[in-house]
């Protein structure tokens, strides 16, 4: 059985640890209680393919950011998290993907999964979904937009991101393009790469 080495990225309060929580457990944590390093395993299907995810759930406070080269240079895939809910969590996304370039090397594919986060939270919404959707295609990987809280694409957040690092072992880049459909929770602005 294949294991993949996940790493979770974002800013503070985006939702990182209810996502992979939700992800391994299939409880919500209501209540924001910052980390500064949780690790999970689980075995999931992927495709048919049986696997082991070994996740890290990374701070996103700034006063660990020094570990973060560290969790990178471990790492085999990331799931890149912002809230739609707040626009500098966007911003904070783009230097996190170029300090993993940078540890990784920058001569071959990273596999890395955009996420925005808190679709739930529709009405306070400062990120589109079209925001994400393009950074992603500059970037090159994936972008979906989830709820931790409802449970909206969370599981396929982590397939996608074995999607990703089996793709990326295989050193072929495959050519995205981006498609709206209707989630599971019943949002049309979830983007998922086909």
């Amino acid at each position: 059985m294949r294991e993949y080495k996940v790493v979770v990225l974002g800013s503070g309060g985006v939702g990182k640890s209810a996502l992979t929580v939700q992800f391994v457990s299939g409880t919500f944590m209501e209540k924001y209680d910052p980390t500064i390093e949780d690790f999970y395993r689980k075995e999931i299907e992927v495709d048919g393919a049986p696997c082991v995810l070994e996740i890290l759930d990374t701070a996103g406070t700034e006063q660990f950011a020094s570990m973060r080269d560290l969790y990178i240079k471990n790492g085999q895939g990331f799931v890149v998290v912002y809230s739609i809910t707040n626009h500098q969590t966007f911003q904070d996304v783009k230097s996190m993907k170029e300090q993993i370039i940078r540890v990784k090397g920058g001569n071959e594919r990273v596999p890395i999964l955009l996420v925005g986060n808190k679709v739930d939270l529709e009405h306070q919404r400062e990120v589109s979904t079209v925001e994400g959707m393009t950074l992603a295609q500059s970037w090159g990987c994936p972008f979906m937009e989830t709820s931790a809280k409802n449970r909206c694409n969370v599981n396929e957040v982590f397939a996608e991101v074995v999607r990703e690092m089996s793709l990326s072992s295989g050193k072929q880049k495959p050519n995205y393009c981006c498609s709206c459909l209707r989630d599971s929770c019943g949002n049309v602005s979830c983007c998922i790469i086909l």
